[in-house]
């Protein structure tokens, strides 16, 4: 089971119904503001979670009030160790989900941008695909290699990050700028801005975890 989760961060529109058409998901699931997506668009998620701080009331009322296909409304308190991003992200992992699209999840709240990324590890952890997107990145965590195929890429350029003090033993091959069995090291640029220039890219490493972001202009 695939799930969309749409946060309260910033969301273009057109970009994310036409990312909806692309990555159809049996759950969708509505954070908070993020439930005024829908709203616009006519469309319903299946569940709604947050503590409702920062939607518009009339949004609100209006799932609430709803009498058929009435979405699951799981509301907490403000005063919480999780924000509300976590707890659906955890509600999509108790449904069993194998992948989350997480839309809405970049914005001019760094704080939360940050957050949002260390629940891409959570993900990770419980052996579930997660990927954050916007208009113009897509960022996933990684413990173990992967391979990406050119056609298949978001965008031109693929950055890495190391999310543990150090990745060990990375190996890069298909890419403009090829690594082998490199340490890559917290506090350097040196992964920033690579290109996949094969038909598919390969990325190796024997320990730590990697941030893998690929962006467009």
């Amino acid at each position: 089971m695939e799930t969309l989760i749409v946060s309260g961060g910033y969301l273009d529109s057109e970009f994310a119904c036409a990312y909806m058409r692309q990555y159809p998901c049996e759950l969708v699931i509505a954070v908070d503001s993020g439930m005024e997506f829908f709203y616009e668009h006519g469309l319903i998620p299946d569940y709604i979670v947050g503590d409702f701080d920062s939607v518009k009331t009339e949004v609100l009322q209006y799932f609430q009030n709803m009498e058929q296909k009435k979405p699951v409304i799981l509301q907490f308190q403000p005063e919480k160790d999780e924000t509300d991003t976590e707890l659906a992200m955890r509600t999509a992992i108790e449904k069993g989900t194998k992948r989350i699209h997480l839309l809405g999840a970049t914005g001019s709240r760094v704080d939360h941008m940050i957050g949002n990324i260390h629940l891409l590890g959570a993900a990770m952890k419980q052996r579930v695909e997660c990927f954050m997107v916007d208009k113009h990145n897509r960022i996933r965590m990684i413990e173990r290699g992967m391979v990406l195929k050119q056609q298949e890429q978001y965008g031109n350029y693929v950055s890495l990050f190391p999310f543990t003090p150090q990745v060990r033993g990375l190996t890069l091959t298909g890419f403009k700028y090829p690594l082998n069995y490199y340490t890559l090291e917290c506090y350097h640029s040196l992964g920033v801005s690579n290109e996949i220039v094969e038909e598919k890219a390969e990325i190796s490493f024997d320990q730590g975890v990697l941030l893998v972001v690929e962006s467009k202009d």
